[in-house]
């Protein structure tokens, strides 16, 4: 069974750097990503991922008010 991870970052390139580490390992699957705090909570209850990956530095909803509304 695999890992359901979600990637939370500002940063395009940073969402797809940490997507290509975590692929890597057969047991962890990114189901999806966003680009701010509001986006992460959306994506929170649409994909209920196991983990998220969060940046805590965002505009619209920072990571940690988008961590405590998930």
């Amino acid at each position: 069974m695999s890992v359901g991870i979600l990637l939370v970052d500002d940063h395009a390139i940073v969402r797809d750097g940490l997507r290509m580490l975590l692929e890597a390992h057969s047991d962890l699957k990114v189901i999806g990503a966003a680009a701010d705090g509001r986006e992460a909570l959306n994506e929170a209850r649409r994909l209920r991922p196991d983990i998220v990956i969060m940046d805590i530095s965002m505009p619209r909803m920072d990571g940690i008010e988008a961590a405590q509304a998930i």
